[in-house]
């Protein structure tokens, strides 16, 4: 995707278009449920760190990852054979920055109510279980929090979570707005900018929030900004 970005011709072949839509979606679906295994593995860091290692087992570790892989590629053979069954008469320009599933239901030109329905059954599994699985966690790990009495606990509990948080906000909060609406409903402006945010700058966000709290990238910051300030000076 990102090669074509640079070539003149915009064209995709008919199998890169399938791939990229079966693998960003089972990627992306893999995510919404990682995420929620991660809330999970903050509660019992906070809510029972004494017993966290008993807890998050390798063999349960194990299983949810397993469970979080198989959904979402499960989820993306249905969504992308439904998607590529419907009728395009002829219609193969997409407006998008790559395949997936509302652009791709837009081109037909059949009734979509069907597939329409069905993304929106998906989605509410893949984005709002999980997302609301987060939510109890959170509740539970903030009452945690709260009934810690030391300013250096609940630092260390914030940032404990904080890396987590910010990935949930930018990944949910996109992917909830490309997704939990109806694709006759799709603004083309819109859907393309939500896209390459889910797409591009989550990805690019991710080591940088990921790595907030390791220590060397702390200092390495520090002198980065030292040496800025000594060059405005």
């Amino acid at each position: 995707m990102l090669v074509n970005f640079w070539r003149k011709s915009k064209t995709i072949t008919y199998g890169a278009c399938v791939g990229e839509l079966y693998i960003s979606l089972a990627l992306g679906s893999t995510e919404c449920v990682l995420l929620a295994v991660m809330a999970y593995d903050r509660y019992a860091a906070i809510c029972h760190p004494l017993r966290y290692t008993t807890i998050m087992s390798h063999s349960l570790c194990f299983t949810m990852a397993a469970i979080s892989w198989g959904s979402g590629f499960s989820n993306s053979v249905v969504q992308t054979v439904m998607t590529l069954s419907l009728p395009r008469c002829g219609q193969n320009q997409i407006d998008n920055f790559f395949c997936e599933v509302p652009a791709l239901i837009k081109l037909a030109c059949v009734d979509t109510s069907v597939n329409e329905a069905e993304l929106f059954v998906s989605s509410v599994v893949i984005l709002l279980l999980p997302l609301g699985l987060i939510a109890i966690s959170y509740s539970y790990i903030a009452a945690a929090v709260l009934r810690i009495r030391s300013a250096e606990g609940k630092r260390k509990a914030f940032n404990t979570c904080a890396s987590h948080l910010m990935v949930v906000s930018l990944f949910y909060g996109s992917a909830i707005c490309g997704y939990l609406r109806s694709p006759s409903n799709y603004s083309r402006d819109q859907g393309k900018i939500v896209s390459l945010f889910y797409t591009f700058v989550n990805t690019m966000l991710n080591p940088l929030v990921y790595t907030l709290r390791n220590k060397e990238v702390h200092k390495a910051i520090q002198r980065i900004i030292k040496i800025k300030n000594k060059d405005d000076q």
